[in-house]
C-alpha cells in the first residue's frame, strides 16, 4: 500500500465501513472504526433531533478524538498501515447541520481545540452514492434507530461534505462513485477501487466514477 494512513469516508450508508475493513485485513493494517453504537444518544437523536443534537454531537466529538489522538501518540503511525472509516472533520460538518447557532459556536472552539493536535490522513477516499442508493443500503442492514432517516437530512449531509471538500487544499482527495458496482460482492469492483487508491495522488480533488 502506498500510503501509510488512509481515511475512507461517505454518507450514510455509503458502504465506507465495509471498505475500511476489507482494506485492513488484506493488508495487515490497524482499523480504527468508528464507535456509534456506543453513542446512547443516537436512537433518540433520529426521533427527536433537536432536543439530542447538542449531546449526539459532543458524545461523537469526544470519542472520535480520543480513538485518534490514541493513534497519533504512537510512535509507528507512519510507518505501518493504519485505516479509519472517518474523518474527524466530519465532526463539524454534522454539527453544522444538527445544532443551533449558540451551540456550534461552543461545538466549534472545542472541535478547533482538538484538531490541531491530530494528524491528516495521507489520503482520504470518500465514497459517493445518490441519496436513493443510500437509502436503499440503509433499508438492506435493518437497523431500527436509522428507520427515521430522511432523504433530506442525507442530502444535506452530501452537500456539506462537498462543501467542505473546496476548502481542504492540502489534502489529497479522492471521491469515488461507486452508485454503480458492489466492491463488496464483486471481485473486480474491489480491485479497481485499489487500483486506484494506490495511485499517486497530489493534494485536491479528484472525481472518479465507475
Amino acid at each position: 500500500m502506498r500510503y501509510h494512513f488512509i481515511t475512507i469516508e461517505g454518507n450514510i450508508g455509503a458502504g465506507k465501513t465495509s471498505l475500511a475493513k476489507m482494506l485492513a485485513n488484506d493488508f495487515s493494517g490497524k482499523l480504527i472504526l468508528e464507535q456509534f453504537a456506543d453513542n446512547p444518544f443516537l436512537p433518540h437523536f433520529y426521533k427527536n433531533p433537536k432536543q439530542y443534537a447538542f449531546p449526539l454531537e459532543l458524545f461523537f466529538l469526544a470519542e472520535r478524538y480520543q480513538q485518534l489522538n490514541d493513534e497519533a501518540a504512537s510512535p509507528d503511525l507512519f510507518n505501518s498501515f493504519v485505516v479509519t472509516d472517518y474523518l474527524f472533520a466530519k465532526s463539524h460538518l454534522f454539527a453544522g447541520i444538527n445544532l443551533e447557532e449558540e451551540e456550534m459556536k461552543l461545538f466549534k472552539r472545542l472541535a478547533t481545540i482538538m484538531q490541531s493536535s491530530l494528524p491528516d490522513p495521507e489520503l482520504l477516499v470518500y465514497l459517493h452514492s445518490p441519496v436513493e442508493k443510500l437509502i436503499e443500503n440503509i433499508s438492506k442492514r435493518g437497523r431500527l434507530y436509522e428507520s427515521d432517516i430522511t432523504a433530506e437530512y442525507l442530502q444535506r449531509i452530501q452537500n456539506s461534505y462537498f462543501e467542505f471538500f473546496k476548502t481542504q487544499h492540502q489534502l489529497r482527495i479522492v471521491v469515488i462513485d461507486v452508485s454503480k458496482i458492489d466492491f463488496v460482492n464483486q471481485k473486480k469492483d474491489y480491485e479497481r477501487i485499489l487500483e486506484i487508491i494506490n495511485m499517486q495522488h497530489s493534494t485536491g480533488v479528484k472525481i472518479i466514477t465507475l
